[in-house]
């Protein structure tokens, strides 16, 4: 059984998909419409850079959504056939498309909404993320709460055993950094983000998020949508368009996810989109997992052969 997972953002990359509206006319098509759609150039942005303005938050999203929903329509148009979908956390808006939720239309200007209100939900400097390695769940989620004292603090991101992500308030974020050391983490390293995502400190952005989602009309998945905030498999509209806001301030449950999926019945993995991030987390969650590419024509066409010969 086949899946299909969608990165999110940090995955980015200068020249993502410039191979694919080279030699895809539809793809060019797409690329076209998605600047036309946000009234800026994002696509030359997304295909020649510079980098500086590829990772402001602002770009980053509805550039990745775009590449990877570029690469999502090769696989649907070469009969690619897949049994679930899931994506980290911006992933998840493409893992929505792939299940024929939403339209490319309706989808990038949401992301476009979400990239805009995540940029500017909290003062610059008062939020803060890290990456903490090596340390059990448990013992993170209990500093997170003794650093409570200094503010909101939450594990983001649960992306595979000793690899999770805090954030929040900038002091409360400090707090539990120098406490998951004391617990025995092997490093705490700050993250170069523009704001404390999958925190509360993100609810401006869910709130302006939500107003937009009351003009977009959402179908049931056409094969179950594992969502971040609980890892569950999910085919209903209503269901699938309130995780998606309940993810804007809560945390990104990969780990659980990937576990999920296993036991559902996934036994290939093909990560749709830039760069091998989500490869890299599957191994670690479980060492078996077969991880295969989406990435550019050179992929696509790999993919398709060992399709055709298994």
């Amino acid at each position: 059984m086949k899946a299909l997972i969608f990165p999110g953002q940090g995955s980015q990359k200068v020249g993502m998909a410039k191979a694919m509206i080279e030699k895809y006319s539809w793809a060019a098509e797409m690329a076209a419409r998605a600047d036309s759609l946000l009234g800026r150039g994002l696509s030359d942005i997304c295909f020649n850079g510079p980098e500086e303005e590829l990772k402001k938050t602002v770009n980053t999203q509805p550039a990745i959504f775009l590449a990877s929903a570029i690469l999502t329509d090769w696989l649907k148009k070469n009969g690619w056939v897949f049994a679930a979908a899931a994506g980290h956390s911006l992933g998840e808006y493409n893992a929505l498309y792939a299940a024929g939720v939403a339209s490319f239309d309706d989808l990038i200007k949401l992301v476009d909404v979400r990239a805009r209100a995540m940029e500017v939900a909290c003062p610059a400097g008062t939020g803060a993320m890290s990456a903490v390695m090596m340390l059990g769940r448990e013992e993170l989620e209990q500093a997170c709460l003794e650093a409570s004292s200094e503010g909101v603090c939450q594990i983001a991101n649960y992306n595979c055993p000793g690899q999770l992500v805090i954030s929040g308030l900038a002091a409360a974020v400090k707090k539990a950094g120098e406490l998951a050391l004391a617990k025995g983490a092997r490093k705490v390293v700050p993250l170069e983000v523009s704001g404390p995502f999958h925190s509360p400190l993100m609810q401006k952005a869910r709130e302006q998020v939500a107003a937009a989602l009351e003009n977009i009309s959402f179908n049931d998945a056409i094969v179950p949508v594992f969502c971040n905030v609980d890892a569950r498999p999910t085919t209903a509209a209503a269901e699938l368009k309130s995780k998606l806001l309940d993810q804007i301030t809560g945390s990104v449950l990969y780990e659980d996810t990937v576990n999920n999926m296993l036991a559902f019945g996934v036994t290939e993995f093909v990560e749709v989109g830039p760069g091998k991030v989500l490869a890299g987390l599957n191994k670690k969650i479980a060492s078996a997992v077969n991880t295969l590419f989406a990435s550019d024509p050179v992929t696509l066409e790999q993919l398709l052969q060992a399709n055709q010969a298994s």
